[in-house]
C-alpha cells in the first residue's frame, strides 16, 4: 500500500474521533462503514481489527477528555465494563466465521434498528455542560440490586457486538444508559466512552493474539492518531450542544450508515 494512500487514513480518523466522541459512540460505527467501502475485498476479520484497535485509541483519549469534565460515573463504567469483557473476546473470535456479505447486512441492519429506536426516542431533554454535579448517580444499592442485572446481562451482548461488529458499543451503552438508568444524556456519553477503552482493549488484544491484527497495523496507526486528536475536539464540542440533538445526531448517522452498507451488497 502506498504511503500517500494511508495520509488519507488521517482525516477519516479524526472526523470519526470527534464526531464518535461528540455523541458518546466510539468512532467505529462511523470509520467501519468507511473502511468497509474502502477496502470490499478485505476479510471481515481484518477491517473489524482496524476499526477495533482505532476505537481503542479514541475512547481512551475521550475518557481522558471527560474526566477533566467530571462527566464519567465511574462505578457504572466498571460495572458494565467488566461484564462486557467475556462477550468482546467471543465477539472478535467469532468474526472470522461470517462471509463478507453476511456481515454487511447484519451490521448495517443493527445501525438502522438502533437508529430507528433514538429516533423515536431521543431521551431526556438536558442543557449543554452538563456534568455529574447535576444529576445523581445509582446508588451503591441500586447497583447490586436492578444496575447490577441491567448491566451484567446487557454488558455481556454488547461486548459481543462491539468486537464481532468492530466497532465499540458506544452506539449501544448510551442508549442503554439513558433509558434504562436514566442518565443525563451527556453523562451517558462520557460514561459510555468510559466503558469502550476496556471494551475494544480486549477485543484488540484478542484480534492480536489471534493473529488478526498485524495485517492492517499501518492503517491502525495513521487512523488512531487522527482518533486521538478528534477525541478532544469532539469533547469539546460537545459542550454546547444539548443532549436531545446528539441523540438525533447518532439516530441520523446510523441510519444513513445502515442504509449505505445494506445496500452495497446488492
Amino acid at each position: 500500500m502506498q504511503p500517500l494512500y494511508l495520509v488519507w487514513l488521517f482525516p477519516i480518523g479524526f472526523f470519526a474521533g470527534a464526531f464518535g466522541t461528540l455523541i458518546g459512540a466510539g468512532g467505529g460505527f462511523v470509520l467501519l462503514p468507511l473502511l468497509l467501502l474502502l477496502y470490499p475485498e478485505e476479510a471481515p476479520e481484518t477491517v473489524t481489527s482496524i476499526s477495533l484497535a482505532a476505537v481503542f485509541f479514541n475512547a481512551l483519549s475521550a475518557t481522558f477528555a471527560y474526566a477533566r469534565a467530571k462527566r464519567i460515573d465511574y462505578r457504572s463504567a466498571a460495572i458494565f465494563s467488566i461484564a462486557s469483557s467475556p462477550g468482546a473476546v467471543l465477539g472478535a473470535l467469532a468474526t472470522s466465521r461470517m462471509s463478507r456479505s453476511g456481515f454487511d447486512i447484519l451490521f448495517g441492519s443493527i445501525l438502522v434498528l438502533v437508529a430507528i429506536f433514538l429516533a423515536i426516542n431521543p431521551g431526556p431533554k438536558s442543557t449543554p455542560r452538563t456534568g455529574l454535579a447535576d444529576f445523581n448517580p445509582p446508588t451503591r444499592l441500586e447497583l447490586k440490586g436492578s444496575m447490577l442485572a441491567y448491566g451484567t446481562s446487557l454488558s455481556m451482548i454488547f461486548g459481543f457486538i462491539s468486537s464481532f461488529l468492530g466497532i465499540g458499543g458506544g452506539f449501544l451503552y448510551v442508549p442503554a444508559l439513558i433509558f434504562f438508568l436514566r442518565f443525563p444524556v451527556h453523562n451517558a456519553t462520557a460514561t459510555s466512552l468510559c466503558i469502550l477503552t476496556l471494551t475494544a482493549f480486549t477485543g484488540s488484544a484478542t484480534h492480536m493474539a489471534a493473529g488478526l491484527f498485524h495485517q492492517g497495523m499501518r492503517r491502525v496507526v495513521v487512523l488512531s492518531v487522527g482518533a486521538i486528536l478528534g477525541a478532544q475536539v469532539g469533547a469539546k464540542l460537545s459542550d454546547h450542544l444539548r443532549g436531545e440533538w446528539i441523540a438525533r445526531a447518532l439516530a441520523l448517522t446510523l441510519a444513513l450508515a445502515g442504509f449505505r452498507i445494506i445496500g452495497s451488497v446488492f
